[in-house]
């Protein structure tokens, strides 16, 4: 068994979109041609705009299949008040994609994708208790010998590189979900920085680690930290005994996303 997923995230269509190096991700995305193209949210700056989202949606058809996408807290409506409280994600159902909870699922591996944004805050992000039911489900019936990977936009641990960006506010139900489900890859966005890690130390009491891949801004100017004015995505090799995690990053000189290190772990089994 052997599966290799391609991981970007924050493309933020709009003023900020570098389409230089959007150009270069289609050009590599189809010369990798993952068995998975997973965007972890925010695809746009500002949802309530209509022209952000509809090329977004046209750049997504740029890309190679299949993909999984979650949405981020910029693809909810911050202006309008009557939709951001009572349909936050309307217009990203319309212009992204209608399903909050997408599986990819084949055989020794399950992706699922779950959704933090909501109408009550302007960047963080929340499990609520409709969502944790619905991750439970769909995690509960994944193979039970296979590879099980969580997407959400919102980071549940703050990376050592970058903590003023808000993690979700119950970062401790997204841990002990993964936990109960023995998910052994964890995929996030939203702090535009580039991250590989384990949750190890994050949380108390007996628990089981697990791999994260939070990967930068993909294609937007707004990089933050080591991450200022850089690009990247993430590579995820997933095979019977090792997960390897490879990012690479933009190279305005070679004009190019190249490898900038490898990270590999050993499958939990």
């Amino acid at each position: 068994m052997r599966y290799t997923l391609m991981h970007i995230s924050d493309l933020h269509v709009s003023w900020h979109f570098d389409l230089t190096v959007a150009e270069q991700l289609v050009r590599q995305a189809h010369d990798i041609q993952p068995d998975l193209l997973v965007i972890s949210g925010d695809f746009v700056l500002r949802a309530d705009l209509t022209g952000q989202l509809m090329a977004a949606a046209a750049y997504l058809k740029l890309l190679p299949g299949p993909q999984l996408v979650v949405p981020g807290n910029h693809d909810v409506s911050l202006f309008n008040g009557y939709y951001r409280l009572f349909y936050p994600l309307r217009r990203y159902r319309r212009f992204i994609s209608p399903e909050l909870n997408p599986v990819f699922a084949r055989p020794g591996l399950t992706v699922v994708g779950g959704c933090t944004a909501h109408g009550l805050t302007i960047d963080g992000g929340r499990l609520h208790a409709p969502q944790i039911r619905t991750l439970d489900y769909a995690l509960s019936r994944a193979d039970p010998g296979g590879c099980r990977v969580l997407v959400l936009h919102h980071h549940v641990v703050d990376p050592p590189s970058s903590k003023r960006r808000p993690k979700i506010a119950n970062a401790a139900d997204a841990l002990h979900l993964m936990n109960r489900h023995r998910v052994e890859l964890f995929l996030c966005g939203h702090t535009h920085v580039s991250y590989v890690g384990t949750t190890n130390g994050f949380q108390p009491g007996p628990h089981q680690d697990t791999i994260i891949s939070q990967c930068g801004t993909t294609t937007s100017r707004r990089g933050r930290g080591h991450d200022r004015g850089k690009n990247s995505f993430h590579l995820v090799d997933i095979d019977d005994q090792t997960i390897q995690i490879t990012p690479y990053f933009y190279q305005p000189d070679a004009r190019q996303f190249l490898p900038a290190s490898a990270h590999a772990f050993p499958r939990r089994r």
